[in-house]
């Protein structure tokens, strides 16, 4: 792909993702618009690729359109291609599913998925990891912020080796894990 094409094809997955998720909020004390997740998602995916892989940085903006905005896969085919499309698909839970079950099969889907799922996966828990540090939602005690953190940790276990700079920032986020109880 050119890189007029690849600029194309990562500003409308950001425009698609901003009109797709423009009235959800993150679960942090500031509730800040969820379009800052998918954004820091693509930017993490960006720096780790030097930009090389827009396809997989679209995926960013684009991986949570079908698990919580009713999007399709095919409507992501159509105007994303399939490469995108099938990134998605590969980080997207069955929300058919109870809560624990989608969580269970994460940890467990995460060793099989494709090195740029696995990419993408890592770029998603470091995103979360840095919310839960800097705006947690404030209903979760501390007992589930910490278990939020090693869920996590279980499920980047699966995708080791594909990224040294992705797998360093979710390392330094998680030694930061003993924070949350500093204050309780």
């Amino acid at each position: 792909m050119d890189t007029h094409n690849a600029t194309l094809l990562v500003v409308r997955a950001a425009h698609f993702a901003a009109q797709k998720h423009v009235d959800q909020r993150r679960k942090g004390e500031s509730a800040e618009p969820y379009f800052n997740h998918v954004a820091d998602v693509a930017a993490h995916l960006a720096e780790a690729t030097g930009g090389g892989d827009a396809a997989l940085i679209a995926a960013g903006y684009l991986h949570d359109t079908v698990e919580d905005q009713d999007v399709t896969p095919a409507e992501l085919a159509a105007q994303f291609g399939h490469d995108v499309a099938d990134l998605v698909a590969e980080v997207t839970d069955d929300k058919s599913l109870p809560k624990l079950e989608r969580k269970r099969l994460q940890i467990e889907h995460a060793a099989h998925a494709s090195l740029r799922a696995k990419m993408l996966k890592l770029a998603d828990k470091c995103s979360n990891l840095n919310a839960i540090l800097t705006s947690p939602p404030p209903d979760w005690p501390t007992q589930r912020r910490l278990a939020y953190f090693d869920w996590a940790l279980a499920v980047v276990a699966g995708c080791r080796g594909v990224n040294p700079q992705l797998e360093a920032r979710f390392d330094a986020l998680y030694a930061r894990r003993g924070e949350l109880t500093a204050g309780g």
